[in-house]
């Protein structure tokens, strides 16, 4: 190796560090914004608003009985869960755990959507274009 290979090897190790460091210190980092603040889960049947719940520690379930079926939601660690429902392919249980803003299970026989947003945050508008 040439004098000029170990200092380029050099500088894009220094590069690579200086972006990685302050990460690992824990700078404010794009997961802990957004991680960050109250939530809670809106669950809409049909398209309208049923209920909406605040996604706490503490266990809770919510069960969910309309004129499509039965549902049964479990809320733990800031985040939500399906775990059980009587539609016949029960796709919805395979969407596992929820808890980051923008997460879903939809049950579809159901006409069920579980959407996590941030407490608050609400279909207003964000901007208009002409």
């Amino acid at each position: 190796m040439k004098r000029g290979d170990i200092l380029l090897i050099g500088l894009v190790v220094a590069i690579a560090l200086a972006f990685l460091v302050p990460r690992w210190l824990g700078g404010d980092s794009s997961e802990k914004v957004h991680k960050n603040g109250e939530r809670v889960a809106n669950i809409t049947v049909d398209g309208k608003l049923y209920k909406t719940v605040e996604l706490t520690k503490e266990e809770q379930t919510v069960e969910i009985k309309t004129e499509y079926g039965y549902n049964l939601l479990k809320i733990h660690d800031y985040g939500i869960e399906m775990t059980d429902a009587d539609c016949p392919d029960k796709l919805c249980l395979t969407f596992g755990f929820i808890d980051r803003n923008g997460g879903t299970i939809v049950c579809l026989p159901h006409k069920l959507m579980v959407e996590v947003v941030a407490a608050g945050e609400g279909d207003d508008l964000d901007a208009v274009v002409k």
